[in-house]
């Protein structure tokens, strides 16, 4: 290309941006990269002078110059010494995907339908729908935003912004996690649980699931067997099978999980015992005493999902898995986010000092550590006693919605639906020949989201008539009438 067909170019792209709301030279910048990607100025090519560029777009040098220099900072044109600047080899010829000159497509755009995998187990069936906050009766399982203690935090997180905070709150901490929040954990949340623990077997994670998918990592691969309590909670599965795992079913009655009389051939044993998922039922003591010998003689290891046990209405939630185990093989998995809010994404893992060391050095790898301004206004809270309030707030406030939605259902199904004694949802078994995605969607048109149950269950014949109601993010005063439009549908 002659240096007037470069004028001619340049002239043409630069003065076509019409965007006067950008400087000259950021439009200067981006008819040459135009110019450059659609190969108008092909690799090698020499650029005119500043000087030359300059008078012939009637602008100032500087213009030019610096529009040059960011050009050659983004690599698209290199500088020769003394010389001026020339497009890099490799640009300006189709590379860069744009079209050839006979305006033909040289790269065809990738197929990532192509590329990416099937999820774990094939489900991608969602249980509900994705604006469900703006339906009238919202009978989603899990915690809402309502309650958030938004003064408490916002103080905390002032606190956490002072000097004497900030090395945590903004700094990197490597992979170690703030020592105020592990004593928090330590101090008032896990003995509650009748847990002691050490600082070294504590890991701060990003909610159950991140704590649970580093064990499963760790400890876990193609050809190890678990058995997963059926119903069970449908992402703990789903991160099983993608480590290639095997899974047995264990079936859960009115006392909690069932486990079979010898656990030789499990590698690991995934539990909910203080708030079984999603039925609600609490594994006995016996039952937990059981399985522990059980796991000692025939060394499985157990992974304990402590699931909304501080949510027990009628009584004191029993000790955890972990507080009875006295040989290092429960692998305690907590969180907070069904404390304070689900979007905090933040929990913890309790396990054997060298277990803890190497989920650490595999969390540094994915995340480093989760976010210290987080770790340390979470921390304060707690140490200032706003976080136990919280906790006793949500208490008395779901305490009330349960005996809303229990006294509801009881006047207005046409079955009976087994009470629990806490927890934030109910577990409903309708009829046999129920099917509980259709009346979901049939509800849904009414304003009320339901969530079908079928995704709990392992197996392709997946009974199809159960379905969960939460009822911690809905408001008490729509609960009674959510369940009568409901029953007109049962």
């Amino acid at each position: 290309m002659t240096s007037e067909q470069h004028y001619a170019t340049v002239a043409r792209l630069s003065h076509s941006l019409s965007d006067d709301t950008k400087p000259r030279y950021r439009r200067l910048k981006d008819g040459l990269t135009s110019a450059i990607e659609r190969g108008e100025l092909r690799g090698g090519a020499m650029l005119p002078s500043s000087r030359v560029l300059a008078d012939h777009l009637d602008v100032s040098r500087n213009t030019v110059n610096r529009a040059y220099r960011e050009l050659a900072v983004e690599g698209f044109i290199e500088p020769i010494e003394r010389v001026g600047y020339v497009v890099n080899e490799g640009l300006g010829d189709g590379a860069a995907g744009g079209p050839d000159r006979d305006g033909s497509s040289i790269a065809p755009r990738v197929r990532w339908d192509e590329r990416l995998g099937a999820l774990a187990d094939g489900d991608d069936e969602r249980t509900r729908p994705a604006g469900w906050r703006s339906y009238p009766y919202p009978f989603v399982v899990g915690p809402g935003p309502e309650g958030f203690p938004i003064g408490s935090w916002t103080r905390a997180m002032r606190t956490a912004l002072r000097e004497e905070h900030r090395g945590t709150s903004l700094h990197n901490l490597d992979d170690q996690d703030d020592p105020l929040l592990v004593e928090q954990i330590r101090r008032i949340i896990l003995p509650g649980r009748g847990i002691q623990a050490a600082p070294d077997q504590i890991l701060v994670t990003l909610g159950t699931q991140h704590g649970l998918h580093l064990v499963v990592e760790a400890l876990i691969g193609a050809g190890s067997t678990v058995g997963i309590e059926d119903p069970g909670y449908p992402d703990a599965r789903r991160i099983f099978l993608k480590q290639e795992a095997k899974l047995v079913p264990l079936p859960v009655d009115a006392l909690g999980v069932i486990a079979p009389e010898g656990l030789s051939g499990l590698d690991m044993v995934f539990v909910t015992p203080g708030r079984q998922f999603p039925t609600n039922v609490t594994m006995t003591i016996g039952r937990r005493r059981k399985l522990l010998a059980q796991a000692a003689r025939d060394g499985a290891l157990i992974v304990e999902d402590d699931y909304d046990s501080e949510y027990c209405y009628s009584r004191r939630p029993p000790p955890a898995l972990k507080a009875l185990d006295t040989a290092g093989r429960v692998v305690y998995v907590g969180s907070f986010s069904k404390f304070l809010a689900p979007g905090l994404r933040l929990g913890f893992v309790v396990a054997d000092p060298v277990l803890i060391d190497h989920l650490r050095r595999l969390r540094h790898h994915m995340l480093r550590h989760p976010p210290g301004i987080i770790q340390r206004t979470t921390a304060l809270m707690m140490e200032v006693g706003d976080y136990g309030r919280v906790i006793r707030r949500h208490r008395r406030v779901l305490r009330s919605k349960w005996q809303a939605i229990t006294e509801a259902v009881e006047d207005l199904f046409p079955w009976p639906v087994p009470s629990t004694d806490g927890g934030m949802s109910l577990w409903v078994a309708g009829p046999e020949d129920l099917d509980a995605a259709s009346l979901a969607e049939q509800a849904l048109d009414d304003g009320v989201v339901i969530e079908p149950g079928r995704s709990c269950f392992l197996g392709p014949d997946r009974p199809a008539h159960y379905f969960q109601m939460g009822f911690a993010a809905i408001d008490r005063e729509a609960i009674r009438p959510g369940i009568e439009h409901l029953a007109r549908f049962l």
